[in-house]
């Protein structure tokens, strides 16, 4: 049986709220959910509570929490602790401790298998900043970039996009076309995070969506989605994809730029996104081909440009990475202790 985490204490809190809230709806099988609230305690939660208003009036509390110990987690009794049977849980906390390492720290020390990616490449698609220098080390190209100092000019000339860098959801992202706008969205996005970076706005730009993941020796493709946008891809539009609004369809391209895109995504998957399902978000500008971000852990898995989702998951959850096991056996301390 599989589960679900989410929550977590990170500004997408709501967000990955409604995020497991969809996926449950995408998978048919019977799930276990497991909800981390905003003081990272954790709460096993029945699929029939599996609603936002279930959360935001913190119905959850009357619960007694559990407790994440070696192999999974544990529910607590008089009568002692009793572990909940899940077989791969699937990381769904999105932004800060599902996304920069936290929760794939905690599960790496207690043994917990789970969907999503590794400690280090939590890290490195966390920041904006770091991901840029992941894509250029796997040979893929990256939008110019500058880190923005809060108390100096940018280099940059106007316009630009400025970002947040360890934000997703498009969360305190800005078109920034003069020094007055500059301020205020740099207020805005210093509120939010304390690395700030800006690109060049690129007139023209098409923005294209592919996730994937990679079972074995095989890739496993989603459709390429083209996301309505405005002037840039808002907080709305984002995601009303995944929350059951909008229909997606498969976005019209050559053949050429779609195998493309999935050349990018292969060589970006493995630089240690093994065990993983995550969607890689392209620039399209001039005929060249942009990484714009990695996002590690999607909304609801990007279930929705999938043709067998089900099925890919299932798979996934039998072939993930597993962690060298060290045994310690002494040999030194005892043959020391001999020689004494």
């Amino acid at each position: 049986m599989l589960g679900v985490i989410f929550g977590g204490s990170s500004y997408e809190h709501e967000i990955s709220i409604v995020s497991a809230i969809a996926l449950k709806k995408a998978l048919k099988q019977k799930l276990v959910f497991i909800f981390c609230d905003s003081a990272r305690a954790f709460y096993q939660i029945d699929e029939n509570s599996m609603r936002a208003t279930y959360f935001s009036k913190g119905e959850y509390k009357k619960l007694k929490s559990i407790a994440l110990k070696n192999g999974g987690f544990y529910t607590q009794s008089a009568f002692g602790s009793k572990k909940i049977e899940v077989s791969a849980f699937i990381n769904l906390i999105h932004g800060r401790d599902g996304e920069d390492g936290k929760i794939p720290a905690l599960f790496d020390f207690y043994d917990v298998a789970y969907i999503g990616p590794r400690i280090e490449a939590s890290v490195m698609s966390y920041s904006k900043i770091l991901t840029k220098n992941l894509a250029q080390n796997a040979g893929v190209k990256v939008v110019e970039f500058e880190k923005l100092d809060r108390n100096l000019a940018p280099k940059m000339a106007f316009p630009f996009i400025l970002k947040p860098a360890h934000l997703g959801s498009s969360i305190g992202i800005a078109t920034v076309k003069n020094q007055n706008e500059l301020e205020f969205a740099k207020d805005t996005a210093f509120e939010f995070d304390d690395e700030v970076i800006i690109e060049p706005f690129l007139e023209g730009v098409k923005e294209y969506n592919l996730a994937g993941c990679k079972i074995g020796d095989k890739f496993h493709f989603s459709i390429v989605e083209e996301p309505k946008k405005g002037e840039v891809l808002d907080f709305d539009q984002k995601y009303l994809s995944f929350s059951g609004n909008s229909e997606i369809k498969e976005a019209q391209i050559s053949a050429d730029l779609k195998a493309k895109m999935q050349e990018m995504f292969a060589k970006i998957y493995d630089c240690g996104f093994a065990g993983a399902v995550i969607r890689c978000d392209f620039f399209v500008h001039e005929n060249e081909v942009y990484l714009n971000e990695i996002n590690p852990n999607p909304g609801s898995l990007a279930y929705y440009l999938f043709d067998d989702f089900e099925n890919m998951v299932n798979s996934l959850s039998k072939s993930l990475p597993k962690e060298r096991k060290i045994d310690i056996k002494y040999k030194y301390i005892n043959s020391i202790s001999s020689n004494k």
